[in-house]
């Protein structure tokens, strides 16, 4: 699974806050790991140097599953690590819906599968 971090003007992007990300999001997708190909995190602050407010913090997180259209969720917190962890919980909830969706149609499926092609009988 690839993971890229991405982040506003308003919040400094370095190793240290990648490395941490990137392991957030291996853990709670790590069920997944097979089905999901490219993982893209979003981070902003909404109101940067402004007062503060609440949840100004912003999370989106886009997945790519195998053979299919990316799926994306966003999650707003007063701190990051809120928006993050909230973010990831719905993207492990939508994954997991996702797959059992496909998984049941699969098996409730009523038309022939088709043959494997045998590509030895090819000249």
């Amino acid at each position: 699974m690839q993971i890229q971090i991405n982040t506003d003007h308003n919040i400094e992007g370095n190793q240290a806050l990648n490395e941490q990300i990137s392991g957030i999001v291996e853990n709670a997708l790590t069920r997944y790991s097979e089905q999901v190909t490219q993982v893209e995190v979003h981070i902003s602050d909404e109101n940067s140097n402004k007062k503060g407010g609440n949840n100004d913090m912003r999370c989106v997180i886009e997945a790519h599953l195998k053979g299919r259209q990316p799926m994306a969720v966003t999650h707003q917190a007063d701190t990051l690590n809120a928006a993050v962890d909230g973010a990831l919980d719905k993207l492990a909830n939508l994954v997991e819906s996702t797959l059992e969706r496909l998984h049941d149609q699969e098996i409730r499926r009523t038309d022939p599968s088709l043959p494997e092609p045998d590509f030895t009988k090819i000249s």
